[in-house]
């Protein structure tokens, strides 16, 4: 199964274009952040969770041919906003995509892009078929899905296990029953947005301690804001088994 980060940046905390902060300003490729997504591939099924306002690159950057899935881990904007660009693959593969979402998510897409969802329809629109999913597991194709609900503040968001890969961002709080669905894991990905105190996101510390609890073997940072500071500086202050993701990172589980 492969692994592909498209995004790993946050709309939390983005400043103004002439922002000058040295995140922004680096010519680290490392700290090009795109919005948090990421694709995973795997026997002849090609799946996305979410869709932010990037999604159209990043699948032009990634050479993204076909697409069976995207999955939503929910509604905000930053993961949901790019929807309309899955016009392409409809046109190319000749069929509506599969969307996955609770319900509370699929309501909201159908206020946002209100038009997808229309009686009548505008030639040339998206079309997709929705899927109603919650926290029992479920299959794309050769991919079986368990779904791990954590808070974000008070929002309940999706993270998923994949067999030895568990992702998860935009979270603050998770259950202990929760974590049992993640321990054993041999790769995890959880979101860490700045190192100062946020009421809805993981800190750099809160993630490393969650990655220390859980004991994959190798944990991935996301969601990373420019206030966590430069790639190259921070992952001098990560443990061994603790890495910051990149866009276009690509691993193997």
């Amino acid at each position: 199964m492969t692994i592909t980060f498209l995004g790993t940046g946050t709309s939390q905390g983005v400043p103004v274009i002439a922002c000058g902060c040295e995140v922004c300003t680096s010519t680290d490729r490392h700290d090009k952040r795109l919005r948090t997504s990421v694709l995973i591939e795997s026997d002849g099924t090609t799946v996305v969770i979410d869709s932010g306002p990037d999604f159209r690159y990043q699948m032009l950057r990634e050479g993204v041919k076909y697409l069976d899935a995207v999955v939503f881990t929910h509604e905000h904007k930053d993961h949901t906003a790019g929807l309309d660009d899955i016009r392409a693959f409809n046109f190319f593969q000749g069929k509506a995509m599969d969307v996955y979402a609770v319900p509370r998510v699929q309501e909201s897409l159908k206020r946002e892009f209100a038009y997808i969802f229309a009686e009548y329809k505008y030639p040339g629109i998206p079309e997709l078929n929705l899927h109603s999913i919650g926290l029992k597991p479920f299959d794309i194709g050769s991919l079986h899905l368990i779904p791990l609900e954590v808070l974000h503040y008070k929002l309940p968001v999706l993270g998923f296990r994949v067999n030895d890969f568990t992702y998860i961002t935009d979270a603050k709080t998770i259950s202990n029953s929760e974590k049992e669905k993640i321990k054993g894991s041999k790769v995890l990905v959880i979101n860490a947005l700045q190192k100062e105190p946020h009421i809805s996101h993981f800190t750099l510390h809160e993630a490393i301690a969650f990655a220390q609890e859980i004991g994959a073997e190798i944990t991935y940072l996301t969601h990373i804001s420019h206030r966590l500071g430069k790639h190259a500086d921070v992952s001098k202050e990560l443990p061994p088994n603790v890495q910051l993701a990149y866009d276009g990172l690509k691993i193997e589980v």
